[in-house]
C-alpha cells in the first residue's frame, strides 16, 4: 500500500491558497480513483483507492500544517507501512509558480509541515512532491503569503501543476520514485 499526503489546513479560509495545493492534488486524485467514502480518523481524512492493482491511501490531515508529522505518524503506524511507500505533497517558496519537483530525502527548507514530519518520525528520508509557488512580493512575509488565495494570473500554472502532481503520484505508485523522478524532474510529461 501507498501512502500519499497533501499537506494543508482544513476549513473554507483556505481552500484556495498556495498552502493547500498539497490537499488539491489529493483532492484530484480521490476523484479520478474514485477513492472509496473519506474516513475521519488518525488526526486525518483519509479514502483507500486503488492504481493498477496497487492499494493506495490518500490522506489530508487536520492537525492545520504545523503539526502534520501527528497525522503522517499515525498513518503510517495504524497501516504498518514503511517510509519508502509515503509520498508528501507540498507547496515551496523556492521553485518558480507551476513547478514541480520530487525528492527521495532532504530537509524542510523552512516549510513548518515537512518539518512537524521530520520532527516526529525522526528522519529526513522520505519521498516528497514540491509544488512552486514562486517568493512573495519584498513587502509581504511569506507566511503570510502563502496563506493567501492565489491569484488569477498564477491559477493558470497551479491547476497545470497540480495536473501534473496528479500524474506524479501515479508514476509513483505504478512504477516508482526513481520513474516519477525521471520523468517529472526533467520537465518531461508522461503518457497518460
Amino acid at each position: 500500500m501507498h501512502l500519499i499526503v497533501g499537506l494543508g489546513n482544513p476549513g473554507k479560509k483556505y481552500e484556495n491558497s498556495r498552502h493547500n495545493l498539497g490537499f488539491r492534488v489529493v483532492e484530484d486524485l480521490s476523484q479520478r480513483l474514485q477513492a472509496g467514502k473519506p474516513i475521519q480518523k488518525h488526526r486525518a481524512l483519509y479514502a483507500f483507492a486503488e492504481y493498477k492493482a496497487e492499494e493506495v491511501l490518500l490522506a489530508q490531515p487536520l492537525t492545520y500544517m504545523n503539526r502534520s508529522g501527528l497525522a503522517v505518524n499515525e498513518l503510517l503506524c495504524n497501516h504498518d507501512l514503511d517510509l519508502s511507500k509515503l509520498l508528501v505533497i507540498y507547496d515551496d517558496l523556492d521553485l518558480s509558480p507551476g513547478a514541480i519537483r520530487l525528492r527521495n530525502k532532504g530537509g524542510s527548507a523552512g516549510h513548518r509541515g515537512i518539518q512537524s514530519i521530520i520532527d516526529v518520525l525522526g528522519t529526513e528520508e522520505f519521498p516528497r512532491l514540491r509544488i512552486g509557488v514562486g517568493k512573495p512580493p519584498p513587502c509581504i512575509d511569506g507566511a503570510q503569503y502563502v496563506l493567501q488565495p492565489i491569484e488569477p494570473t498564477d491559477q493558470g500554472l497551479l491547476n497545470e501543476a497540480v495536473e501534473r502532481a496528479v500524474k506524479a503520484v501515479l508514476l509513483f505508485v505504478s512504477d516508482g520514485l526513481e520513474a516519477a523522478m525521471n520523468t517529472y524532474n526533467q520537465g518531461l510529461s508522461s503518457p497518460d
